[in-house]
């Protein structure tokens, strides 16, 4: 179909899947433009309600479409600027169906430039155009081993066989930098189509486990946006422009997820953000009990047309598949509605979390990944819920991890999860290194990997290299609150005051409830800023008033020297000492703040008997300088293993 213009400067370029405004680009969703696609190449006529079904969803998807059509003639009205009562573009024939009554002012004629339409969106599965009639055929094989793995290979072999068709397609079209530096993708997040929120899970996890799967393809050649900065985008629209300068991609994969209880349908395309080009578009339908067939197809075609170009002409063979029984297949289904709490980060979350990935474990008591979120879960427990008890958390992510890396060695998670926790609570610092790294060699395109061995060599004083694990953490996840304020953080360590407020200062713009960022007061104090560093802790009080908000505050009101205030801010952490189990390390800070370095010292014998995690800043924390120099500092800072 080639370019339509239209009344009002309105043009509409199939090719390009745009619809333009005077030369500008027109924001639609996949839905709204399949359905005006249809009535345009059926101008005229009467379109069925049941023709735009079967055009979206497929032929026999027995779910309520209503309103999802509904919705999405409203936003193509408001696209058209089109009046339902007065109408000049759409017609709605009330019980029946659309037709599209607007004028066509001229048709632009059809170039040969053997690129099939984009209505080969719908062709039936099995079938990729590549030039025209010519076609690759499908090909049924067995599953491949692993549950956990059905899902990342059905929807991002999908996209990626996209990516592949249009690095090999015999049309002309630009070609993939893939020898140029490293090309960068962004997966947005899977559009839930079922009309059931309690179905965000699924679309969610396969959302992130495409980002897995294909940020393990070729991490050299090919970077994968994280999970934290693409889910920004699930609510509302933000430009194609946008998304390219504030993720740094050349290409965007978008697409939705619908599934009932015997079918489910995949769409994708592949978009490349310089001149919006929409490259490819297809959808899949299968029966659910089909899914491993299906993902034993693409993920041959994935190794045929991908691995070729970005592995530089190397095929990278597949395993022979083996049969999954349904109990893995409810696991995986386990794993992915805990992997949904998990990433809640709140105490409610994680608990869920924990609930969701022991049972799927009862169902799969070898399902490595599903004990890797159960160490993760464990883990953030003692940070999110100061109710916890971090020895018990400790021991049950410990145990989980150890697990996990039994039942699979090459598992990123499983090592990045060990590592934190030989590191917070054993000061094993050798064993924690070894995990980080080989973590990141499993998995280089892991950004939590890379953050989190960037705080590791931090917190032993190797700032150049932090600085180059966060640096990689903040490409593959450029809008991830934590990894921005731990950057803020390290410069902090480094005694980059200035660079570290700036840094730190951002963060709150961007989110004044992250809690983590008000470490800028930490920095506010140390270039003696305190009148700032004191409004921002009571600002900080409001959002979060725990133990370190009180430590902090009695810390800066003792350097501001501000005796009564700092009295009454160590009197409210002692009340917090008194009623739970508390790190002594808030306590620790306080004294030293108010120059009780006697206490203090005290103190930290206490820290160091319960294996506080808070003593692994030991050696960089500007809070720490006033007992530098002490035979006891030094002597703790060998038994903390971060002394010579």
């Amino acid at each position: 179909m080639a370019s339509i213009r239209l009344e009002g400067d309105l043009e509409l370029d199939p090719r390009a899947y745009e619809l333009r405004r005077a030369g500008r680009a027109l924001r639609l969703e996949r839905i709204p433009m399949e359905i005006l696609l249809l009535l345009v190449d059926q101008r005229g006529q009467l379109v069925a309600r049941e023709q735009i079904v079967e055009r979206i969803w497929g032929k026999d998807v027995f779910l309520d479409t209503d309103n999802s059509i509904n919705g999405a003639i409203r936003k193509l009205r408001l696209a058209l600027r089109d009046d339902p009562e007065a109408p000049r573009f759409i017609q709605t024939v009330t019980g029946k169906g659309y037709r599209f009554i607007a004028p066509v002012l001229s048709n632009e004629p059809e170039e040969p430039t053997g690129a099939p339409p984009l209505e080969a969106a719908a062709v039936p599965f099995g079938a990729v155009p590549l030039s025209e009639g010519v076609a690759i055929p499908s090909v049924a094989e067995p599953a491949l081993p692993g549950v956990r793995r059905w899902p990342v290979i059905l929807a991002g072999a999908v996209i990626l066989t996209a990516l592949g068709a249009y690095l090999y397609g015999s049309r002309p079209h630009p070609a993939v930098p893939a020898t140029e530096g490293r090309i960068m993708l962004a997966v947005l997040p899977l559009e839930n189509l079922t009309g059931d929120s309690g179905q965000d899970y699924f679309s969610d996890g396969l959302t992130e486990e495409m980002i897995s799967h294909l940020g393990n393809l070729d991490p050299g050649r090919l970077g994968v946006i994280a999970r934290t900065s693409v889910m920004q985008f699930k609510q509302g629209q933000k430009s194609l422009e946008w998304l390219g300068r504030e993720l740094g991609v050349q290409y965007v994969l978008e697409g939705s997820v619908r599934r009932d209880h015997e079918r489910m349908r995949i769409t994708a395309q592949l978009i490349e953000v310089k001149g919006q080009t929409h490259l490819w578009a297809r959808h899949y339908d299968r029966e659910l009990s089909d899914l491993l067939a299906v993902q034993d197809e693409i993920a041959r075609a994935v190794a045929d047309e991908i691995q070729l170009t970005l592995a530089g002409g190397k095929r990278l063979g597949l395993s022979p598949p083996a049969a999954l029984s349904p109990q893995k297949l409810d696991a995986y289904d386990l794993y992915l509605k805990g992997r949904y709490f998990w990433n809640k980060r709140t105490p409610q979350g994680l608990q869920q979390a924990v609930a969701l990935f022991e049972q799927a474990i009862a169902q799969d008591p070898t399902y490595a990944r599903a004990f890797a979120g159960l160490a993760d879960s464990y883990a953030l427990m003692v940070g999110v819920d100061t109710l916890a008890d971090p020895e018990e958390c400790a021991a049950k992510a410990r145990a989980a991890a150890l697990r996990a890396l039994e039942l699979d060695e090459r598992l990123a998670e499983a090592h990045a999860a060990l590592a934190v926790l030989v590191q917070w609570y054993d000061w094993d610092w050798e064993t924690a290194e070894r995990e980080f790294r080989r973590a990141i060699e499993l998995d280089p395109n892991y950004a939590t990997g890379h953050h989190w061995y960037g705080e590791h060599l931090a917190l032993r004083g190797r700032f150049e290299e932090a600085f180059v694990q966060m640096d990689r953490a903040r490409d593959l996840d450029p809008l991830s609150l934590i990894i921005a304020t731990d950057y803020g953080v390290f410069l902090y360590f480094s005694r980059q005051h200035d660079r570290a407020i700036q840094q730190l200062r951002s963060v709150l713009e961007r989110e004044p409830e992250f809690s983590r960022a008000y470490m800028l007061a930490y920095a506010y104090v140390q270039t003696g800023r305190f009148a700032e560093a004191l409004a921002l802790l009571e600002q900080w009080r409001l959002i979060n008033d725990g133990p370190w908000a009180s430590a902090i505050l009695a810390y800066a009101h003792g350097r501001a020297g501000e005796t009564a205030e700092a009295e009454q801010a160590l009197e409210r952490l002692d009340a917090f000492s008194r009623t739970r189990s508390s790190d002594p390390t808030p306590l620790v800070v306080a004294h030293i703040g108010m120059d009780h370095l006697e206490v203090a010292f005290v103190l930290l014998e206490d820290a160091y008997r319960n294996h506080s995690p808070g003593l692994t800043a030991l050696k960089v924390d500007p809070i720490y300088d006033p007992l530098r120099g002490d035979p006891r500092f030094d002597d703790l800072l060998r038994r903390v293993r971060l002394g010579p």
